[in-house]
Parts: C-alpha cells; sequence; structure tokens
C-alpha cells in the first residue's frame, strides 16, 4: 500500500540526487538539526487517541532568491507523524516517487537541472531513531522508485522531509504555479508553521479562508529580504465525502508568488500584483481588473477568411450570423487541421501542415477573444467581455490570483449569447457548469477602449438541458442463454462532451465539417499523385488501428455500464455527433449480446435481472449518511431510461409491482414505471438532480431518491412458462 502524503508529495516533486552533497546536509540540518524543536515531541493529544494518526508537526517552506538571470527556488516540507493503529501502519510501510527531474520554469527548462533530498526516520517508542538509508533502500519497479520501511509498528513515529531546490534562467516576468490548499489534512494535525522567504522583485498574492490564520511578517536583517510565516495549532482532520468543496467549506489559504524583475516586465505580467514587493496582497478590486484586461483583450486579427465565408450568405438576424461565424471558426482554425495533427502525432508525416499554406491556430483564450470581438467589432453588435471563477474556487469577490479567471464573450444579441475558447467540440451558448449562476465581472468598450465594469450574474441551467437517454430494446436468444442488447443513447447539454470526446473518432466529425464548409481533406490538399496514395494508404491504416481499439474498449464499456460477463458481436454506428447546438442531442447506437448474463433458470421459468439495465447506482456507504457538510455538484442532470423487453412466446411476467416506484422532491426524483403492451414489457425510470447546489439540511431528501434508484438496480423479473 502507498502512502497517501508522501505518494503525492513524491510524484509532484521528484527525486533526483542522494548523493551527500553540501545541499543534502544543508536540508538534513534545516530539518533535524540543533534548531529543531521538534525532535523530542513524542506525545498525542488525549481527544486524538482513537485517531488512525496525528501529525505532531508539518512545516512549509517556500524560498524565492534571483541573481542576475538565474532565479532559485526552494520549496520544501517536513512532518513527524505518530501511527496510532495498524491502517496507519500499511498506510506509511510504503512510498513511491521518481527520480529524475528537470525544471519546467524559465527559458532553458531543457537544460536546468534541479536537486531533490529527501529524509526519512522513524522513532520508537522508547525514543531510538532509525534513520532510512533512501538511496540504499530503493527499488525501481516500471520506471517507479518503491521504498519500504520495514519494521513499523503501532505507536512508531515517522518523521520526513522532502526539499527541493530547482534552479533556472529568466529574463521576462514569470508566475509560479498557485498553491491552493486546505489548512488540514485526512488527519488531525498538532502543530503546523508555513514560511516564506522572498527578496526584491518577488511579488506575494496570499490570503486566508474559512477562519484560517492569516500570514504574518517577520523582521529581517537586510533591507531587500522579507519574510513571512502562518502558525496554526490544534487543526482538526478534514473530512471529505463526495460533491464536496473543500476550499469553500474548510480553512484553507492561497497563494501565487510572480517574479517581475523591473517597471517594464511588471506592466507585462498577466496578474493583479501589488503596488510594491513589500505588500502582500490579499485582494484584487474590480478597477484592477478593467485595467488588466483592457490591454490584453483589445479586438484584433484577420478575420478576412469569415468575412469571405459570409459573402454569399444572408441571416436573419445577428444571433444566426453571430452563431455560424462561431463555427465556423472552430472548423477553419482547429477541426480543419485535426487530420494533420493525427498524421504528424503517428509519424507518417513531419510537418503535414505545409498543405495548409499559412494556417492560423487559435489555441488560447487570449487569441480567441480578441479574435472574436474583432469580428463582432466590424459587424458592430455590441459585447461584454465575462471574467468569472468557478465555483469550487469562491466568489469573484475572493478574486485573488488571474490563473484562476474563466474569460468568455457575451453577445448582446436580442437574446444574449455567449462564446468561448473552442475546442473540438463546444458549441455556441456554452460554458463551463462550474461558473453558472455565479457573480461576474462584464467588461464593456466604448470605442477602442474596454472602460466599463460591472457586475451581472450567469444563468443556470436545468436537469431538463442536461440530459443522459436510453432507449433500450432487449430479447432473448433462442437457446435462452443470454439477451440481445441494442441501445440507443443520446445525451445533451453539459452531458454530452465527456460522451463526444470519449465516442467520436475524428473522421467522425471531420468529415462532416470539411461538407459543411466546402473545405478540402487533407489527402485532397496533397498535390503529388505518388505522395497522395502513399499517405493515404498509411493513413487509412492509422483509421482501422485507432477504429480497433475502439471497439475493444466500447466492449469493456458495455460490459461495465450493463454489469455483464461477456460481450459479443457488438456493433456501434454514430447517428448524430451533437456539434452544432448544446440543446442538440449527440446519438449513438450500440448493439451486442449479453451471454450468461442478467439471467438465470429457475425450473421451468426464468429470471432476469432487469434492475441492472440502468447502470451502476450510488450505494451510499453509512458514514456518509451523517453529513454536515453542503452538498456541490457540477450541474443539474437528468438519466432518463426507455426499456422495451420483448417476451418470448409461451411465457407471462411476474414481479411488475416492484419496478413501480416514486420518490419525487424539491432536491431530485427516482420515477420508475413498468406496463406490459401486447407482448412487450415497457419500463420507464427517470432519475434527476434538480440543482447544482442543496443546502446540508437537504441531504435526507436526496438520500430518499437515491436510495430508490440503487434499490431498482436490484430488483428482478419472473419469466413464468405459461
Amino acid at each position: 500500500m502507498t502512502i497517501k502524503g508522501l505518494t503525492i508529495l513524491f510524484i509532484t516533486f521528484s527525486i533526483f540526487s542522494f548523493s551527500q552533497s553540501k545541499e543534502e546536509l544543508a536540508a538534513k540540518d534545516f530539518f533535524w538539526g540543533n534548531s529543531d524543536n521538534y525532535k523530542n515531541v513524542t506525545d498525542t493529544p488525549e481527544k486524538w487517541a482513537n485517531e488512525s494518526a496525528v501529525i505532531l508537526y508539518k512545516n512549509e517552506n517556500y524560498d524565492f532568491h534571483k541573481f542576475g538571470k538565474n532565479v532559485t527556488y526552494t520549496s520544501s516540507v517536513r512532518k513527524r507523524i505518530k501511527l496510532l493503529d495498524k491502517a496507519a501502519v500499511e498506510e506509511f510501510s510504503e512510498f513511491a516517487f521518481t527520480k529524475r527531474f528537470r525544471s519546467s520554469k524559465g527559458r532553458y527548462t531543457w537544460k536546468e537541472k534541479g536537486n531533490n533530498y529527501v529524509g526519512v526516520k522513524i522513532v520508537k517508542p522508547g525514543g531510538s531513531e532509525i534513520e532510512i538509508d533512501v538511496e540504499k533502500e530503493s527499488v525501481e519497479v516500471d520506471g517507479e522508485t518503491k521504498v519500504a520501511i520495514a519494521n513499523l509498528e503501532i505507536g512508531d513515529i515517522i518523521d520526513y522531509y522532502f526539499y527541493r531546490l530547482e534552479p533556472f534562467k529568466t529574463t521576462y516576468a514569470f508566475g509560479f504555479d498557485p498553491v491552493e490548499t486546505n489548512l488540514g489534512e485526512e488527519y488531525p494535525i498538532v502543530d503546523f508553521k508555513l514560511f516564506f522567504e522572498t527578496e526584491n522583485d518577488f511579488f506575494i498574492n496570499f490570503n486566508s479562508f474559512n477562519g484560517a490564520p492569516k500570514l504574518k511578517e517577520i523582521p529581517t536583517e537586510k533591507k531587500n529580504m522579507r519574510r513571512y510565516e502562518l502558525i496554526a495549532s490544534d487543526i482538526k482532520k478534514n473530512e471529505y465525502t463526495r460533491w464536496f468543496y473543500p476550499l469553500l467549506e474548510l480553512p484553507s489559504y492561497k497563494f501565487q508568488v510572480y517574479f517581475a524583475r523591473s517597471g517594464k516586465f511588471e506592466d507585462r505580467a498577466l496578474a493583479f500584483l501589488p503596488e510594491k514587493e513589500k505588500i502582500i496582497k490579499s485582494s484584487v478590486a474590480k478597477e484592477e481588473v478593467l485595467e488588466l484586461y483592457d490591454n490584453r483583450f483589445k479586438p484584433d486579427g484577420d478575420i478576412g477568411d469569415v468575412r469571405k465565408f459570409f459573402k454569399k450568405k444572408t441571416f436573419k438576424n445577428d444571433t444566426e450570423k453571430v452563431t455560424e461565424a462561431y463555427y465556423f471558426m472552430r472548423h477553419y482554425y482547429l477541426t480543419r487541421f485535426v487530420e494533420a495533427i493525427f498524421v504528424k502525432d503517428a509519424n507518417i508525416m513531419y510537418n503535414p501542415f505545409v498543405y495548409y499554406g499559412y494556417p492560423v491556430f487559435i489555441e488560447n483564450q487570449k487569441q480567441f477573444v480578441r479574435h472574436f470581438t474583432e469580428f463582432l467589432k466590424r459587424e458592430k453588435i455590441k459585447y461584454e467581455i465575462v471574467v468569472a471563477k468557478k465555483r469550487f474556487d469562491g466568489s469573484i469577490d475572493d478574486l485573488l490570483i488571474e490563473r484562476n479567471v474563466n474569460v468568455l464573450i457575451k453577445v448582446n444579441t436580442s437574446t444574449p449569447i455567449y462564446a468561448q475558447l473552442f475546442s473540438i467540440h463546444t458549441n455556441i451558448n456554452e460554458f463551463s457548469p462550474l461558473i453558472e449562476d455565479t457573480e461576474v465581472y462584464l467588461l464593456s468598450p466604448t470605442r477602442n477602449k474596454i472602460d466599463i465594469i460591472k457586475k451581472g450574474k450567469l444563468a443556470i441551467s436545468t436537469h431538463l438541458d442536461n440530459e443522459t437517454k436510453k432507449e433500450i430494446t432487449l430479447s432473448l436468444n433462442n437457446d435462452f442463454s443470454g439477451l440481445r442488447i441494442s441501445s440507443i443513447n443520446s445525451h445533451k447539454g453539459h452531458s454530452k462532451k465527456d460522451e463526444q470526446y470519449n465516442r467520436l473518432m475524428f473522421t467522425d466529425y471531420v468529415k462532416e465539417d470539411y461538407t459543411k464548409y466546402e473545405t478540402k481533406s487533407f489527402i485532397e490538399l496533397i498535390k503529388r499523385k505518388k505522395d497522395k496514395a502513399r499517405y493515404k494508404k498509411e493513413l487509412e491504416a492509422l483509421i482501422e488501428k485507432i477504429k480497433g481499439k475502439q471497439k475493444e474498449k466500447f466492449e469493456n464499456s458495455a460490459k461495465g455500464e450493463y454489469r455483464v460477463d461477456e460481450v459479443e458481436d457488438y456493433t456501434y454506428e454514430i447517428n448524430n455527433t451533437g456539434r452544432y447546438g448544446l440543446d442538440t442531442y449527440f446519438t449513438f447506437t450500440e448493439t451486442f449480446n449479453a451471454k450468461n448474463s442478467l439471467i438465470k433458470k429457475a425450473g421451468p421459468n426464468y429470471i432476469i435481472e432487469i434492475g441492472k439495465l440502468i447502470g451502476g447506482q450510488i450505494d451510499l456507504e453509512e458514514k456518509e449518511r451523517n453529513r454536515t457538510a453542503n452538498i456541490y455538484a457540477q450541474n443539474a442532470r437528468s438519466f432518463n431510461y426507455n426499456i422495451t423487453f420483448n417476451i418470448p412466446e409461451g411465457f407471462t411476467i411476474a414481479g411488475l409491482d416492484k419496478l413501480n416506484k416514486s420518490v419525487d422532491n424539491e432536491t431530485g426524483a427516482f420515477i420508475s414505471t413498468a406496463v406490459i403492451e401486447g407482448n412487450k414489457l415497457i419500463i420507464k425510470t427517470s432519475k434527476q438532480y434538480k440543482h447544482n447546489f442543496e443546502p446540508n439540511s437537504n441531504w435526507n431528501k436526496m438520500i430518499a431518491f437515491i436510495d430508490e434508484a440503487n434499490q431498482f438496480t436490484n430488483e428482478k423479473i419472473l419469466l413464468k412458462k405459461k
């Protein structure tokens, strides 16, 4: 078993060197040297005596320094943990990590190496210490380094540190990865200390939330040096459960450090920087949002191709025009290159993009906003730029880190429509469900300047908008050894994108786009007959290979969804890609034989496990039923199934009463009906999550329909011989 804490830590930071260098000895002394005030701490508070483990001390450190073009970033953590039961002993008896790492920061990342140092020791109840020789005890398994901690026992203390030293070069503004985390962990913490050390040209955005302590400055001996710390004690363990946003409910802190060497780079930095390095920025005013995005999102771009496409077209209104422009851009700047991307990735050709002349890609948020608003400006269509923040990260009033911003365009047509940076299947009016129903900033231009900012609120989708719908037909095989299942699967709203990425082959949608926009496929762009024949053959071979893997994946998916052991004679067909409207269905049909599954012989009769056809349902554990946290979901949604069972001649059905259920309340519903019409048993089920948020006071109402849906999967019918 892998240690959770160590595994996350080691995978995140990886390990490069175990040699006894000066740096390694310095790291060891930093944590375990003479100044270690916690080396003799062994007792846990009595109130936590029944916990699995207790963290006696946790210490996180972040150091940022520069010299010329060189920047050194040091991050480290130490934990001293007392193991109080067998589960904790097993948890900490093994950990895994990767050894090599190169810096991903700065300008010369391909050649900048960093060093990471690890120390692990065991403190026995009598006080004796055993330091683990990590390098000697580690073994390589499948490219991963693993270390077993032998002879670990209940009552032992495991004391470890991780020290990462990462040098890199940069002459520009650079933002370090933000840290957003809870104060607590899965085990209670007796004492905790977070420590920062920075100097000139390093800017800190930091704030504490939900009752976490504030960051405090520590006096230093140098003018250009700054130190800060956050100290906490008696931290309860965190209880994590499903549908839970920890940053909204639990004490937490967030920060980002930004490096900007001079005034001009400070101006170019894509961040809400404090006015001076010595100021800790804890909030962002709306005026700062306006100032940052005025320059970043000024309309700009060559939209000649869009206007050329529109030359022979007429539109009823601006809504139709903007919608068509969005889908054309999605194709012209993305999907028409998809075949070439596959060709390049498969090493069929080094540079397939040469056949496109001078291809233009829109790859990021900034490019999209500037390009799309240039089109709106030329067409004299009014718009606003939406600046939003995902619900799990708090409200827009708590904005602190620019990287957490979501940007989209609100087009002020008669009925406002929204456009965001497109991916392959993104629709107009589609934006992340995680920013639905949130307060946002709306930025408006007057002439050539974005100079108006106000607050607004985004709409919210309903469970009817986000639907999974299945039409399932099943018939018994002639020998009653299994079932023939045919399922028409439809998804719309936020319920379809994952399915589209999972189910659609690139050939399913690029041909559709080529036809719609009268553009040429990759093979058609190749002029030389010899090259065309060669690359066509190689591309077709690649397609067949992908299809083979795809079919195998879908067969396994069917086994899991319908909980059957064997799938035979599997066929699959796309009916509608659903790529031209958020409210249009993505639909596919799959048919297969479920052999030796869902049916059991009972004398002259047969038992059919009909309830399993609605797929796996949530089976709440006992500990989940007593909930104190609020309930957060990505979006409201519904699952509607119509099941038709062809009753074989000479048989009747018994057990329908258990298939008729109804739990419907303000939070959601599970409703099922079963009737016989001629020689068909028709079952309809509907499961609904009506909102994306429920207060914990409504949890029992949710349990009611969740349990009813889960019970339905256990229901069976009896096929009785007449």
